[in-house]
């Protein structure tokens, strides 16, 4: 009898100390899962300073409904070479022809063509909604599928109307909603030029598509700009926010006042050199459609 007491004493030690073990073992768990939570609220705390809106009242849209030529209600055009390539030392010749821009079927098509016309070995088109409609602050996206290879460079963008003609770029500011190197088709980059911070010295931020192409289908480029912020978005994905704070020492903020729309098809240029043997021609942008959002 004693033998059993005593064997049935140790089993109960052996169960005390099994489940003391397991409790000290919850609670170091319990105090992980406590810290992970932190680290993780932390974490949210960090991005909800971040400025995300959305904007729901159209002030500007294009579905590109009827066929033909854009609406000249909405649209203009920048014509011929510009002043050195329209000062990126681009390649190419930009018309309104029907060869270089058109709507078809619900889409605008603006085409990139490899051809002699005007002393140029290129055409393309570049739209503008200049003197037609701009806008301060407010949501601007436009559903595109971009066109690929080297030397190919697509962009959707935007420029501060001038206060008067003595004010030129970059200190009327410019907003690049999406521009994209035509021999790097997964990655996405949004920008702001002004005083101090232009051209290869501009603010940017790069959104690398993961496991897919940016050529290969329609995407949603856009901004959500408001007093002192950009936010760059692709698919509502939100992967950049540009604030007074981006900006150099001693910089100004120029992004107050109406800004216009551009979307153009380049050939060449500093920014993506120029096409190679491997670029095919012709090369097609396609616009789905272009909507404007009050700021609210």
């Amino acid at each position: 009898m004693n033998q059993m007491i005593m064997l049935y004493k140790k089993k109960k030690i052996a169960h005390r100390r099994y489940f003391l073990s397991l409790a000290r073992t919850l609670v170091f768990l319990k105090a992980l899962c406590l810290v992970f939570f932190l680290m993780v609220n932390q974490s949210c705390a960090v991005d909800d300073t971040q400025t995300v809106v959305n904007f729901t009242e159209i002030t500007m849209q294009d579905e590109f409904d009827t066929d033909g030529a854009p609406n000249s209600t909405i649209w203009g055009y920048d014509l011929g070479t510009g002043q050195n390539g329209w000062g990126n030392q681009e390649l190419q010749y930009y018309t309104d022809r029907p060869e270089n821009v058109t709507i078809n079927n619900g889409i605008m098509i603006i085409t990139a063509q490899q051809e002699n016309f005007q002393g140029s070995s290129y055409t393309s088109a570049r739209l503008l909604t200049k003197n037609k409609f701009s806008q301060t602050y407010g949501r601007f996206e436009a559903r595109i599928r971009v066109p690929y290879g080297q030397g190919i460079w697509p962009a959707f963008w935007m420029l501060g109307v001038p206060e008067d003609q003595n004010e030129i770029w970059p200190s009327l500011g410019e907003i690049d909603i999406m521009e994209i190197r035509g021999q790097e088709p997964t990655k996405l980059i949004g920008s702001l030029h002004g005083p101090g911070y232009s051209g290869g010295e501009a603010i940017s931020k790069e959104y690398v598509l993961q496991n897919d192409r940016l050529d290969t289908g329609f995407h949603i480029y856009g901004i959500e700009w408001g007093p002192d912020y950009v936010n760059h978005y692709v698919d509502d994905v939100l992967y950049s926010q540009i604030t007074p704070d981006d900006l150099p020492e001693g910089s100004a903020w120029v992004f107050d006042n109406d800004f216009y729309i551009l979307i153009n098809l380049a050939v060449g240029g500093t920014f993506v050199g120029p096409p190679n043997a491997e670029t095919v021609f012709p090369q097609t942008m396609l616009v789905d459609y272009v909507r404007a959002y009050k700021y609210n």
